[in-house]
């Protein structure tokens, strides 16, 4: 099922997130405001962008459009956690105790939704926003890749991270 729009990993963030993105960004590297901020905070996106497609989950609250086809049976949506699914009359809809949401149709249904596990950087854990930063702080001190990428990432990103071995299904 495609996402026509929203998808994870394509992250952009609003002014507010991107200003203290941006902060924690300039604390970590040492440095005040510099003519490099627009790649900074380019750098805290895919950072972002990564930590969502490592994690399995969208991580700040950004609205999805996804094209179902039609299904008597449930279909999830390709993004959690779901917080609001908007969906045509004819469209059932529901969301589970794990932000999945799932979606009946007798006819293809084109579903807007919101997903995200925190409304803003703020709103995110700490493990999520340290290692996003330190992710954006290498990509951005060591533009030639000499080094290795930082172990710290993927163990602050890990506790956090949910994983799918089989197709999900439900009654």
């Amino acid at each position: 099922m495609p996402i026509l729009s929203g998808a994870p990993g394509a992250v952009v963030l609003g002014e507010a997130d991107r200003a203290a993105a941006l902060a924690a960004l300039r604390a970590e590297l040492r440095a005040a405001a510099t003519d490099d901020d627009a790649l900074a905070l380019a750098l805290v996106e895919t950072a972002l962008g990564a930590a969502e497609l490592f994690l399995g989950q969208v991580l700040i609250a950004r609205a999805l459009v996804a094209a179902l086809p039609a299904r008597a049976a449930w279909q999830p949506l390709p993004a959690r956690p779901v917080r609001h699914v908007e969906a045509p009359a004819a469209a059932m809809v529901d969301i589970d105790e794990q932000g999945t949401g799932w979606v009946r149709s007798a006819a293809p249904v084109e579903i807007t939704f919101t997903a995200g596990l925190a409304g803003d950087w703020a709103g995110l854990p700490a493990a999520l926003r340290h290692g996003a930063v330190l992710l954006a702080a290498y990509l951005f001190a060591d533009r030639g890749g000499a080094t290795p990428l930082p172990a710290a990432v993927t163990a602050l990103w890990r506790p956090h991270r949910t994983l799918r071995l089989l197709a999900e299904a439900r009654a």
